[in-house]
């Protein structure tokens, strides 16, 4: 099993010092970050829909084995709520596109007062190309029934498996690959995991994947920098869990904030 280790977004302004050299110019973050981690979620697509050339750019500026998920935007899941999918995904997957090899995983994340509608979602699942994989993260608690799970594993869609204190989503295998997102842990400093509830993580991905399933696990909690550290911190319980976890910075690499 390759679990692919990173991080939600790389430009955040209080990782320089943290993370980023005092002196090294944002324009060359996403290289520094790229020599360190294999692979990135891009959050903010989902805000607003990078032009082609900029995730062309980001496939030329990084390595060869470096993937990039990326985030789908609000347009087709918050404001069009799923319906009517074809425009906003075909112009969602021509922009994608041009990251070439790098394109890893799509994330539709649903908004949390959007209750379940599986014709909506079988339509949308539907118009994506059969060589992307497409991540949904479920936030309404309808959602969570046999019906959805069904559905998912018919299409090849991961469920995205969200973990904060307030949210935690059913451990379903819906594919042959699968996605993990950590929003908020409860160590101090807060938003930061635990060594703990990290080693509890990657145990459970063990057992819910096999040997030669892909994992992607991202963390959102950015705050005071405890994503890289916590990243890091996974990749080694990972691998006391049987699992190869790919690259993440050194200890030395990531200062917590205060």
């Amino acid at each position: 099993m390759t679990v692919f280790v990173g991080t939600s977004g790389w430009q955040y302004r209080h990782w320089r010092g943290a993370f980023y050299p005092e002196s090294l110019p944002q324009a060359a973050w996403l290289e520094h970050y790229a020599g360190r981690f294999r692979t990135v979620e891009v959050n903010n697509a989902f805000y607003r829909l990078p032009a082609p050339a900029t995730f062309a750019d980001w496939a030329r500026r990084t390595p060869d084995d470096f993937v990039v998920g990326v985030k789908a935007s609000r347009y087709l899941t918050h404001v069009k709520r799923l319906r009517a999918p074809a425009e906003p995904v075909q112009r969602f997957v021509d922009h994608a596109r041009h990251l070439g090899s790098k394109l890893g995983p799509v994330l539709l994340q649903l908004p949390p007062n959007l209750r379940a509608d599986l014709d909506a979602l079988a339509a949308t699942l539907a118009r994506f190309p059969k060589d992307v994989r497409v991540a949904v993260e479920l936030r309404h608690e309808s959602w969570f029934v046999e019906e959805t799970r069904e559905l998912l594993a018919a299409h090849g869609a991961a469920l995205c498996l969200a973990d904060s204190p307030s949210r935690r989503t059913p451990r379903w295998r819906t594919a042959g690959w699968g996605y993990l997102r950590l929003h908020e842990g409860r160590a101090t400093p807060h938003p930061c995991y635990g060594r703990q509830a990290l080693a509890t993580w990657a145990g459970e991905l063990a057992g819910l994947w096999t040997p030669d399933d892909d994992v992607y696990v991202y963390f959102n909690n950015d705050g005071r920098a405890c994503a890289l550290r916590d990243a890091s911190v996974f990749a080694r319980a990972a691998g006391r869990a049987g699992l190869h976890a790919t690259r993440t910075p050194a200890a030395g690499e990531v200062r917590i904030g205060s």
